[in-house]
């Protein structure tokens, strides 16, 4: 069990009146607390946050009038390590879950029905199970060169294959395309955590269903899965967009912060104290 205090400090130069849609904050999820958290948001906007019931990923909506805009998140964040059973087996289609059964579908960034003659090929053979997994991460790791700037929004699994470089979406959609053309089901997930290679920046990973539960890998190889305070979860990374917006604008400063520290001792019951301000701050 550790403690992260993250923050995210994104400003805009808005064009015209634009529509914005933010997926920062951190989830509520059973492997961390939110011990604390704040957020600012300039030009005195109405926010509108709402949770999406399927993901758990938090959300916040608001129009924006032209001219500067500052976004400021804060938390403090307690994520506990879970133990992972590396014998844990595959579950066959006929099993997987009604509500898991879309993450063995082919999507817009992964897919998974392109590559799956490759993914037989290279792993068909492999004993399923978790084991087949971590090999699938062990070779993108191996594989595919980690360089920034060689992808862009819309680079897809399969381009990443054969250009052999990418950024942590791009591993992460390759380890969840590799996968479902196994039929595991995989998702992805972005989240804080802090690397040694600065700057920080959000990190994405995928989970596999493994053995009747998500398991979480990192085929960057960049940070301990387990110390990641999640923050998105879907199907590619589309559902997990930092930010999405509609009109016109120019993203002028993105700061990410992640510091780890042990939880402090409290006298108190121990129970989290969260407290979400959500204010009109001048920028």
């Amino acid at each position: 069990m550790h403690v992260s205090t993250v923050e995210t400090v994104l400003e805009y130069d808005v064009k015209v009146p634009t529509h914005f849609c933010f997926n920062i904050e951190a989830a509520h999820w059973p492997t961390q607390t939110i011990l604390s958290e704040r957020l600012a948001v300039s030009s005195n906007v109405a926010l509108h946050a709402f949770t999406d019931t399927g993901s758990g990923n938090r959300f916040f909506r608001f129009d924006a009038p032209a001219g500067p805009l500052l976004v400021d998140y804060k938390a403090e964040v307690e994520v506990c390590s879970e133990h992972v059973d590396e014998h844990l087996p595959e579950t066959p289609v006929s099993e997987v879950p009604d509500g898991i059964f879309h993450y063995l579908m082919p999507t817009r960034y992964c897919e998974s029905d392109v590559l799956g003659c490759v993914a037989q090929q290279m792993f068909g053979n492999e004993e399923p199970g978790i084991g087949r997994v971590r090999k699938i991460v062990k070779w993108i790791n191996d594989s595919i060169e980690y360089r920034p700037g060689s992808t862009n929004s819309t680079t897809t699994a399969q381009e990443v294959f054969v250009q052999r470089a990418g950024v942590c979406r791009d591993f992460a959609h390759l380890g969840i395309t590799l996968c479902r053309a196994l039929n595991i089901p995989a998702r992805i997930v972005v989240g804080y955590v802090w690397f040694d290679e600065p700057p920080q920046d959000f990190h994405a990973t995928f989970e596999a269903w493994i053995g009747g539960r998500w398991v979480l890998f990192d085929p960057t190889g960049m940070a301990p899965v387990d110390r990641l305070v999640r923050i998105g979860t879907g199907r590619d990374a589309k559902d997990v967009a930092f930010c999405t917006f509609f009109g016109d604008m120019e993203m002028t400063r993105k700061e990410i912060i992640v510091l780890e520290h042990e939880p402090r001792k409290t006298a108190d019951s121990g129970h989290a104290v969260v407290e979400l301000a959500a204010v009109g701050a001048a920028a």
